[in-house]
């Protein structure tokens, strides 16, 4: 080639949106002070999160007595319009809730809500977080220990039936989106069973989930094989996120990051910012894997690119 001829563009990486997952429904309350479980903390921690970076706000609510999941629509409304006024970040409500809550129960503050998006899980799963018991000897609240024990008998019920509901009550009746969140391969294979149905319309967001037992392993080879599954299921009509549970968040951020992927972190996935340390807020891991992104050479979503890569319909049309 010749100076006078042209040289064809660079294609430029996408934008990397970063979600954050501030409080969820498996860490408990003795495991780390920074955990928010009081609703003026979830809001605090979701802004200061937000301003680290984070384009989504993956929520959960817990009884602000002590900290159990709660799916009550009222604790709920105590922090979305508070986080909402403050950021404009895209405020994602839970359909997983927590454990043992019924289908009818997780869905009830995302129909009160409306949000832009919601997560949902994509398959029944055992969910097991029995082992992490048996590193604390105290508990602050009694609920803790055997709600953790208890998952060795645990089925996280995601049946077609009730996903189908979920797409139908929440997507078709009031614009809602969803991160398809899936733990293993076979749940790739749900979303294009429901994508050949007609009941998902592009473009899907897929949050590929490692470590969780029950689910696929965090292994890098694993993460290939997700990867490469999901573009022969669905080409160019997604886009992706990836979380890694506990010490794994970090290294499966980055690696998501060179193959062209969006990352999650937070409180809900990991309790901490680096080996043996605990993080010390949400905002924590925000800044650290945002700053971990941009010396890579990443550009960060903001929330309103965030909404235009995955077509939501806006803040302005929820219901808080």
């Amino acid at each position: 080639m010749n100076d006078t001829q042209a040289k064809p563009a660079k294609k430029s990486a996408p934008k990397i949106i970063i979600t954050c997952a501030v409080t969820g429904g498996i860490h408990t309350p003795t495991m780390s002070e920074a955990l928010p479980y009081r609703p003026e903390d979830i809001a605090a921690q979701s802004i200061a999160a937000a301003q680290a970076g984070a384009a989504i706000l993956h929520l959960h609510a817990r009884d602000p007595k002590d900290g159990r999941p709660t799916p009550d629509p009222a604790v709920f409304m105590q922090f979305l319009p508070k986080i909402k006024e403050a950021t404009d970040a895209v405020i994602n409500v839970t359909t997983g809730g927590g454990l043992n809550m019924t289908v009818e129960q997780r869905l009830a503050a995302p129909l009160l809500a409306k949000p832009e998006m919601c997560s949902l899980n994509m398959g029944s799963m055992n969910f097991g977080i029995y082992p992490m018991a048996d590193r604390y000897k105290q508990w602050k609240f009694d609920w803790e220990e055997s709600y953790l024990r208890n998952t060795d008998d645990f089925i996280f019920r995601n049946t077609f039936r009730d996903i189908e509901r979920i797409l139908k009550m929440l997507g078709e009746e009031h614009g809602t989106r969803f991160e398809h969140e899936c733990y293993d391969v076979g749940h790739l294979y749900n979303v294009a069973h429901f994508v050949d149905r007609g009941l998902l319309k592009p473009p899907f967001f897929i949050q590929m989930i490692f470590g969780i037992l029950g689910g696929i392993g965090a292994e890098l080879d694993n993460l290939m094989f997700m990867k490469r599954t999901a573009d022969r299921l669905f080409g160019n009509d997604y886009r992706w996120s990836v979380l890694a549970a506990g010490r794994h968040q970090m290294n499966f951020a980055t690696q998501a990051a060179l193959l062209g992927g969006s990352v999650r972190v937070g409180l809900e996935d990991s309790l901490y910012i680096g080996k043996g340390q605990l993080a010390a807020s949400n905002a924590d891991q925000v800044a650290k894997v945002r700053r971990i992104l941009e010396e890579m050479g990443h550009e960060i979503a903001t929330p309103d690119e965030a909404r235009a890569m995955l077509a939501l319909k806006g803040a302005d049309r929820v219901g808080f």
